[in-house]
């Protein structure tokens, strides 16, 4: 398998145990300690994966850690936010799959915009429609 399907199905498999184990957090853990845990075994889980994935000859890691610019330590606090949202859009009742549906649906709509200004992406008419099939799902998740 390739890097570009294996890549996908990687984030696939990963985005469904997320949101089965976040639906199934402990209803009395309070969210930002159930948070530290998660991040803690993230931080030891990765620390363990980095020697599998240096290329021979790599630069050394504090020059490595100098060539990071904002945006990772933004994403640091994104994930703080989609973590804590989901969590807390569980334990108000949300459905493990609507919740998720929507909420990609949005984000969906949402990155077009951000993508055609701000990465200079192109839309064609088939993704546009795909879009538009989009908005018409949110909307039918929507109704009550």
């Amino acid at each position: 398998m390739n890097l570009y399907y294996g890549a996908m199905l990687m984030t696939v498999v990963a985005n469904v145990a997320y949101h089965f184990c976040q639906r199934s957090i402990a209803p009395r853990a309070d969210p930002l300690v159930s948070l530290l845990a998660t991040y803690c075994v993230a931080a030891l889980a990765t620390a363990c994966a980095l020697p599998f994935f240096r290329a021979a000859g790599a630069p050394s890691l504090p020059s490595q850690l100098r060539a990071l610019n904002w945006a990772s330590y933004c994403v640091g606090l994104a994930i703080l936010g989609l973590e804590l949202g989901f969590l807390l859009a569980y334990r108000a009742g949300w459905k493990v799959g609507v919740a998720a549906l929507y909420s990609n649906a949005l984000v969906t709509i949402l990155l077009v915009p951000v993508g055609l200004l701000a990465f200079r992406e192109t839309l064609d008419a088939r993704r546009l429609l795909g879009l538009a099939l989009a908005g018409g799902g949110l909307w039918l998740l929507s109704a009550r």
